[in-house]
């Protein structure tokens, strides 16, 4: 997975500002050259710094620097964790040696130092040795100080978050929708199909809040975005929910499938299954027969709008009516641009925009979603730059990614303070709906937000800067259900985990895998949704992730009685064993008590 050079860019700057080493010396004394090792480490480092740029360049033809940038990367989280241990030792020691000021606990604190001092010796011994082999690779490789680097972005204001619900040249899609909806009084199943990002669940909603005489027959809507978990007991729950004004609280699958039956009987009803993945056709056809079971009850007329990329889900689900949802037309493409690159009041345009409109429609690709984010990205530079990113080699770079260009180039302008923020989004399960309160504190708890001498904003401030940033970016979207909360379209969730490589991972995407592998071990992030029976077993393995920094379990169904024990399994036997925690949230679970060794976690 390549890496952002501004990336690690952006973290080298962060441990060069840390390898002062007064503070150090002014507790260790110069031990065994303490000071002399710290300062080479921060001259290596900088001439490292130096050349990420071409690195990054090289990377996308050249393994080997690929597999160099993955290597300084892991050295830089492993110099921080090194960093942030000691310091919290010395506080620690500081702390107490104040309390207690006796002549014993003043040999004791000696002594202390004096294995300290042995153990960062060894530590640093180790790390001085992986640094010198990544510089003398780096010279091997012959990389560059090429003096260039991504240039960053004007700050947005808030007021530039573009209403996403403005939507353009579906007015005949949405019409054929309906018609398929009215075309009989039977059950049946209308299929939305098309490629990713090319507006999909856009069409669905449209549909789905439709105000004309057609629609208004549906006695019950329900809207469930299914994604690549297609779990029957979550979809059933939530399409059970949606009719309930409070939480259901049922456990058993077969007595949810009853209620969701005596909800649905006799009424005319219309649920969207939005983005449903082909998890192989066995699998999928067991799937739909299980959650399909209660819909027969419902009065004639009952329709299902499931959206996908496969044309093949909407047969396994058995559509009789499809639509195929094709790329948009150039002036609806360049009409969409426009809107997210230049606001409604449409100024700001660059002189030579007659000239470069061309290039635009051509980047787009007949994708929506490609011309939020490019205007999005524009939006956020000089209209000088325009030429310059409209006219990047990366546009035209063949590789294996199957994103669209546009996204790759919009991450690669982010400014270096986003980049990592929004690489840590991948952690987030395709369609989670998250509040933007809950991802500034993820971010903060990760030290991902950077307070500049000269800002005296609060860091939660900073925060909600970062979010709304990537929000007008088109990055995060408000979500469809609740306006106080956000998502990330699917082609953006996969942007996050390309970014982010192998230092985040979600424990469902690794089933069948080899976890000990070396991805597995250099993890520092990840989340865990549990499964209804295979929750502590997955578990085992956590421990192998043994640099890990966040843990954060989501609950989206299952019963408090499963999510009690569950996190009683976690709590005493796995949390002791992950030293290197700095984020962990149970804001699902229900914990009543702790384990004493919960001290043992440093930060």
């Amino acid at each position: 997975m390549p890496l952002g050079e501004v990336f690690l860019a952006a973290f080298l700057q962060l441990l060069l500002d840390r390898l002062t080493p007064r503070d150090i010396l002014n507790y260790f004394g110069n031990f065994r050259g303490v000071g002399k090792k710290l300062e080479k480490w921060r001259a290596t480092l900088s001439t490292i710094a130096a050349v990420l740029s071409d690195a990054d360049e090289r990377q996308r033809t050249d393994d080997a620097v690929k597999l160099w940038l993955n290597n300084l990367r892991d050295l830089a989280y492993d110099v921080e964790d090194m960093l942030d241990k000691f310091a919290t030792q010395m506080l620690k020691r500081t702390i107490e040696g104040r309390d207690q000021a006796s002549t014993s606990n003043k040999v004791r604190n000696s002594l202390f130092k004096i294995k300290l001092n042995w153990d960062m010796n060894s530590e640093m011994k180790k790390i001085t040795e992986r640094l010198q082999d990544i510089s003398d690779r780096k010279v091997k490789f012959g990389l560059k100080d090429t003096g260039t680097s991504a240039k960053e972005s004007r700050s947005l204001p808030s007021s530039c978050v573009l209403d996403e619900k403005l939507v353009v040249g579906r007015d005949g899609d949405k019409g054929k929708i309906i018609e398929l909806l009215k075309k009989s009084t039977n059950f049946g199943v209308v299929a939305i199909v098309g490629m990713p990002g090319v507006g999909k669940t856009t069409l669905a909603q449209l549909v789905f809040n439709n105000k004309d005489d057609a629609m208004k027959e549906f006695e019950l809507k329900v809207w469930v975005s299914v994604s690549d978990d297609f779990d029957v007991v979550r979809v059933t729950k939530a399409i059970l929910e949606s009719m309930k004004p409070l939480p259901v609280q049922v456990e058993e699958f077969s007595k949810m499938q009853h209620d969701l039956s005596e909800q649905l009987r006799g009424k005319k009803f219309l649920i969207v299954l939005d983005d449903v993945w082909n998890k192989g056709d066995r699998d999928l056809n067991d799937l739909w027969l299980r959650l399909k079971s209660p819909f027969g009850v419902g009065a004639g007329g009952s329709k299902i709008i499931v959206t996908t990329r496969d044309l093949n889900v909407a047969k396994i689900m058995g559509a009789t009516g499809f639509h195929n949802l094709e790329c948009m037309a150039n002036d609806d493409c360049l009409e969409i641009f426009e809107r997210h690159a230049f606001g409604e009041v449409n100024s700001g345009k660059p002189v030579n925009y007659e000239l470069i409109r061309t290039k635009i429609v051509e980047k787009c690709c007949g994708l929506p979603l490609a011309a939020r984010t490019l205007g999005g990205l524009l939006r956020c530079k000089e209209t000088d730059e325009w030429g310059e990113i409209l006219d990047n080699k990366l546009w035209n770079l063949a590789d294996n990614c199957n994103l669209p260009r546009v996204l790759e180039l919009s991450y690669h302008y982010l400014p270096s303070h986003l980049k990592r923020c929004f690489a840590y989004c991948s952690i987030l399960p395709n369609d989670y709906e998250f509040g933007q309160k809950q991802l500034v504190l993820l971010w903060m708890a990760e030290g991902l937000i950077q307070q500049k001498p000269d800002n005296n904003k609060q860091m939660e401030d900073l925060g909600r800067d970062y979010f709304r940033e990537l929000l007008a970016r088109s990055l995060f979207q408000e979500s469809s259900k609740n306006n106080s909360r956000y998502v990330m379209h699917d082609l953006v969730s996969e942007l996050t985990r390309w970014a982010a490589g192998e230092i985040c991972f979600r424990l469902e995407d690794k089933q069948g895998d080899n976890l000990q592998s070396t991805c597995f071990r250099g993890a520092r992030h990840s989340s865990f949704i549990a499964g209804e029976f295979d929750g502590v077993k997955r578990f085992e393995d956590f421990p192998k992730a043994e640099r890990l920094r966040t843990f954060l379990p989501l609950s989206l169904s299952y019963s408090t009685g499963w999510l009690k024990f569950l996190s009683r399994q976690v709590t005493f036997k796995l949390l002791p064993q992950l030293q290197y925690l700095r984020v962990l949230s149970f804001n699902d679970y229900k914990i009543t008590a702790l384990p004493e060794s919960i001290g043992d976690l440093r930060h």
